[in-house]
């Protein structure tokens, strides 16, 4: 049995196995390493070669005996370069990390001969007793950096060839990304980075999806933009195989044939649909209609200047089928004035108007904001003008919004204009009718008064033509009139001698182009004389003077006229003796009324003293007599007073004075004799300038009349307020009051109402007017009138 210790090898049989492994295992590597394709290149960390393999041997021209030891910077690195490749191995010697290793790097390099050629090198950093190693596997891509280069050359090439052509063109690949377009498609779409998932509706993505597109009109609407319209061509691209590569489109713009071919149609449909109207309100319309169906707008509407009422009237409107525009369009009358809304701006403007902003750009106090909620963002405008007045206006509204756009701007011009003289020709048509109508009629109503109408042409002060005249003629002027151009001289010959100088004056106001009349006597063509009345109208067209007129046979009421003075004049004559006579009446009542008042103060002082006396005292015959002088006294004081204010200004003595105060003292002396209540409404008044016992004397006649008509029970109010200008008082009761019709006579001497007299309740009949004189003299005013609960109140108005 063998000891342990023979089982056991020496150390040196070890070591020299593992060195005998080592170097096959290294001659294995460059074996390996000298039949690779690649060039492989080992160095230090100083970047000195310690390997270089067969391969770096052919690509770089140096052999290895030459490269091992030496510096990499002087073998394959360009001299442009070496510093950046220094400061990179400097910056692994430092920090132990490359920021390169691992990495597929296309470089450039340089051989034995000076060529540089690209490279893709692949570098490996390790370790080795602290000092790092690189490994680098090297090959010569000149070939694929030529091909890439030629195929860039290729692509920048056809995509100028594509971006110089107005077709937009473009294609995706098998991903279904987008991988060309020309500047036209990018103009079109703006389609980068967007595949054809994002754009299935596009013929791109149909034709990816494996349709083929042929000749197909194409409308594609960008952001912000009008929409466009183009003619599609699309193919898919296919292997041989049935792989599918991808897919091309092409558009050609034909927006502006389309927009020609749409106009032209506009303009057909508004012209058939005038020949076919039969009036311009229905001409307006159609054509309004026709222009909105071809653009594609969902309302139309014609508004017409009612300039009566000096508002825009909504003569027409119109809607897409399949679009809910209740509320706004409809039959139902609708008015805006000047400057509200599409059709009043239009007016007010005289101008088109384009609008994308209903609420912002346009005053409306509803209508607008009611079509934005019901989904309308665009309003056009076009007026209709009729000669140099704005006559009508054409709207429309769009549920898109639209750009202003000059051609269609300009197509709505003409259509305006078509209308505009459509309704000019229509309206003529319909003045002309109607004006044979009017002259007709006029003939009519002529033939039935028995006025002379007439109008001449003013060629010079002694040649007028006469241009018409009224079957009347005979009436006025005893036969027919001459048409010759001498009638001034003929009219001048008839008219009496003593009315001449009217004529004339006549004859110069109407040349000087002033409306004028005259009256005067004409010795008619039957020789009969007659009184007429003329009024002549000068107008100007161009440079000669026409002027219409009526002459009227007034010889009746110059004979009325005539006898009516002589009636004025009796009348007259009657006035001042009636006025004499009242004259002589106040005069006679003033001396009466001044002769009685002293014997009456002498019977009233004699009455007293016989009172006094005690056989006498308690007589009732003596009482009589002293309640009928009072009585007479009181009749004798109110008809002087009269006298003396009707006389002429009265002497007063006004003082300023508390009228509440008066009031309110009035009041309370009347209450205690009185039957019925009295009741006081005065607030607080400012002070007045008057004479306190007239103003007293004013109050008591209007408390006393108060309470004497009115009945037990009743009720008579004071009330006094105050305004800006005046004091107010107001006296009212309850009592038998006054017909409606006696109210203006009430303040006249003597007079008393049917109420008073029919119930016997004495009374003078001067009170009344006695107050008013005084209230009058202060300045004032008195009025009465029924009171709220019947009755009267009575109002005096004085001044503050």
């Amino acid at each position: 049995m063998a000891r342990h210790n023979d089982l056991i090898p020496a150390p040196d049989t070890t070591l020299r196995d593992e060195r005998d492994e080592a170097l096959r295992t290294a001659a294995r590597l460059r074996a390996v390493l000298d039949c690779a394709h690649d060039a492989f290149v080992s160095m230090d960390g100083d970047g000195r070669i310690t390997a270089w393999n067969r391969a770096a041997e052919r690509l770089f021209g140096w052999p290895a005996d030459e490269a091992l030891g030496r510096r990499a910077t002087e073998l394959m690195i360009p001299s442009a370069l070496r510093d950046a490749h220094d400061a990179g191995m400097a910056r692994v010697r430092r920090t132990g990390f490359s920021e390169l290793a691992g990495r597929r790097l296309e470089l450039t390099a340089i051989d034995r001969n000076g060529r540089e050629f690209p490279v893709e090198m692949t570098l490996q950093l390790q370790h080795e007793r602290g000092e790092p190693i690189f490994h680098a596997f090297l090959h010569d891509i000149t070939a694929r950096t030529t091909a890439r280069t030629e195929l860039r050359q290729e692509r920048a090439f056809l995509q100028a060839l594509l971006n110089s052509l107005d077709t937009g063109v473009a294609a995706c690949d098998g991903d279904g990304r987008l991988a060309l377009f020309n500047a036209a498609m990018r103009d079109i779409y703006g389609m980068v980075g967007r595949t054809t998932a994002e754009l299935e509706v596009t013929p791109l993505a149909r034709a990816y999806a494996g349709e083929a597109v042929q000749h197909e009109e194409t409308v594609v609407c960008a952001q912000d933009r009008p929409p466009r319209r183009f003619l599609t061509n699309a193919r898919p691209i296919d292997t041989p195989d049935g792989r599918r590569l991808g897919a091309v489109v092409a558009m050609h713009e034909i927006t502006d044939a389309y927009r020609a071919e749409m106009l032209r149609r506009c303009r057909h449909a508004v012209a058939q649909a005038l020949s076919e109207a039969v009036s311009a309100r229905d001409a307006a319309m159609a054509s309004a209609m026709a222009v909105a169906a071809e653009l594609g707008w969902v309302c139309a509407e014609y508004w017409e200047v009612d300039e009566e009422r000096h508002q825009m009237v909504r003569a027409g409107s119109w809607s897409r089928a399949g679009v809910d525009l209740a509320g706004f369009t409809g039959d139902e009358p609708l008015s805006f004035s000047i400057g509200q809304g599409v059709p009043g701006a239009v007016w007010e403007r005289g101008a088109d108007i384009w609008s994308n902003d209903l609420l912002g750009d346009l005053t409306d106090p509803g209508r607008l904001p009611l079509g934005h909620r019901l989904g309308l963002r665009a309003a056009i405008g076009m007026p209709v003008h009729s000669g140099s007045r704005v006559a009508g206006a054409l709207a429309f509204f769009s549920d898109t919004g639209v750009a202003r756009d000059d051609d269609i701007l300009s197509v709505l011009r003409d259509i305006a204009a078509q209308i505009g003289r459509y309704v000019e020709r229509r309206r003529a048509e319909d003045l002309t009718l109607a004006l044979a109508s009017a002259r007709r009629d006029f003939d009519r109503v002529i033939e039935l008064v028995n006025d002379c109408v007439w109008s001449v042409r003013y060629d010079t002060p002694d040649r007028w033509q006469m241009l018409y005249v009224s079957p009347g003629e005979s009436g006025v002027f005893g036969g027919a009139l001459p048409p010759a151009d001498t009638l001034a001289n003929v009219m001048s010959e008839h008219i009496h001698p003593d009315d001449l100088p009217q004529f004339q004056h006549y004859h110069d106001e109407v040349a000087a182009g002033r409306p004028a009349e005259f009256e005067c006597r004409f010795i008619g063509f039957d020789g009969v004389t007659r009184w007429i009345w003329c009024r002549g109208f000068p107008r100007l067209e161009g440079d000669a003077l026409y002027v219409d007129g009526i002459a009227t046979n007034v010889t009746e009421r110059r004979e009325l006229a005539d006898r009516r003075e002589a009636l004025l004049e009796r009348e007259q004559e009657q006035v001042r003796r009636l006025r004499e006579l009242d004259r002589m009446k106040d005069e006679l009542v003033a001396v009466v009324s001044h002769e009685m008042r002293n014997p009456i103060a002498i019977i009233a002082a004699y009455t007293d003293s016989l009172l006094e006396e005690p056989e006498f005292a308690g007589r009732s015959e003596l009482a009589a007599i002293e309640r009928t002088s009072a009585h007479l006294l009181h009749l004798v004081e109110d008809l002087l007073d009269l006298a003396r204010f009707e006389a002429g200004p009265t002497l007063l003595d006004p003082r300023p004075l508390r009228l509440d105060r008066l009031l309110r003292q009035a009041v309370e002396e009347h209450r205690i004799t009185a039957q019925v209540a009295l009741a006081t409404d005065i607030g607080p008044l400012p002070m007045v300038s008057g004479e306190e016992a007239r103003l007293r004397q004013v109050l008591d006649n209007l408390l006393s009349n108060a309470i004497k008509y009115t009945p037990a029970g009743g009720t008579v109010t004071v009330g006094a307020r105050t305004t800006g200008e005046a004091v107010i008082v107001d006296v009212t009761d309850t009592g038998i009051g006054i017909p409606a019709e006696q109210y203006p006579q009430l303040f006249t001497r003597f007079f008393r109402a049917s109420t008073a007299v029919d119930r016997k309740i004495k009374g003078t009949g001067l009170g009344l007017a006695v107050t008013k004189a005084i209230v009058e003299a202060h300045g004032g005013t008195i009025a009465a009138e029924p009171g709220p609960g019947g009755g009267t109140r009575f109002t005096v108005t004085l001044p503050r």
